[in-house]
């Protein structure tokens, strides 16, 4: 808690002699590209190239060059998203969950252009997920997913969802909730901004979480940051009116950034008194949070409340 440099405008001379394996990442730095380019459907998104892989050849769905170049719906990966997907492996008990707990807590979703993509057509109903009407909270980036496991545990009552990019993340988040008996969670290898524009029902949210976003603290990379003004619309729609948006995060800049993105926002007014928030006592101390802490870097929370439209 669930996206990069500028990408190379051609694929390499040479190429590995081995694809990687099935439902392998979407390569979209340049290292990325020139270690695992094989394989796959090259196309040119606004002067630039995007190389999609899924390790047999095609990107699943895609029949032609021509149907990348020329796709019949919008994606988001017409613009920068929050994240890059490395190709760091799963353990071994990582792999086991991810197929064994998949059927009890993996959401699958029809997708769009992208392995992390979201059809525009996907629709999810969270009564018919969860067995059950209750209040939803999902977290965007939820990493190991020890901060949603916690508040699951303590709010049985409550549905949640974890909302992240990284499958070893995922993987461990079941192996935790599995262990810990968390049956009130479900889990999404999906792009947050999908997941809240199209895929959850309009003003099905009772809370948002998005702790510790990547701070992408570097000038040139600023444009990557996930909490814009855009975000803010896309989580206007998902969230109940009255319902809470909570953030937090170890750079000021992007705290800063945040506060104005959502001050500017109509659709949200402030849910606390001077400059930030009061730490949300609902969160659990991550390893995010004490990696900021130790490196000296004062943490900061906001909390917005959804405006009636």
């Amino acid at each position: 808690m669930a996206a990069h440099a500028p990408l190379l405008d051609r694929p390499p001379a040479r190429q590995p002699a081995r694809p990687p394996a099935a439902g392998h990442y979407l390569a979209e730095t340049p290292i990325a590209r020139r270690n695992h380019l094989c394989h796959g459907v090259f196309r040119r998104t606004r002067g630039v190239s995007v190389w999609w892989e899924d390790g047999g050849g095609r990107m699943p769905g895609l029949d032609s060059l021509e149907s990348v170049t020329e796709p019949d719906e919008p994606t988001f990966r017409d613009k920068p998203v929050s994240f890059v997907r490395r190709g760091g492996r799963m353990s071994d008990g990582q792999e086991r969950a991810w197929i064994e707990l998949a059927p009890a807590y993996l959401i699958d979703v029809e997708r769009g252009n992208a392995e992390t993509s979201v059809h525009r057509d996907a629709r999810l109903d969270p009564a018919n997920v969860y067995g059950r009407t209750a209040p939803l909270i999902v977290e965007v980036g939820s990493g190991q997913g020890h901060a949603i496991i916690a508040a699951a545990l303590a709010h049985p009552e409550t549905d949640f969802l974890a909302v992240e990019v990284f499958r070893a993340g995922l993987a461990r988040t079941m192996l935790d909730a599995e262990r810990e008996g968390a049956r009130n969670i479900r889990v999404i290898e999906a792009n947050a901004p999908e997941v809240l524009t199209t895929l959850l029902p309009e003003a099905s949210v009772a809370e948002l979480w998005v702790f510790f976003p990547d701070p992408w603290h570097k000038n040139k990379h600023t444009k990557r940051r996930l909490v814009t003004e855009e975000f803010a619309d896309a989580a206007a729609r998902a969230l109940a009116p009255g319902a809470i948006l909570r953030m937090a995060t170890d750079w000021e800049d992007y705290a800063r950034g945040m506060r104005v993105a959502l001050d500017a926002s109509p659709h949200f007014e402030r849910a606390f008194d001077g400059d930030w928030a009061e730490r949300f006592d609902g969160r659990v101390m991550t390893a995010f949070e004490r990696k900021g802490i130790r490196a000296g870097r004062a943490i900061r929370d906001l909390a917005y409340r959804r405006v009636s439209a």
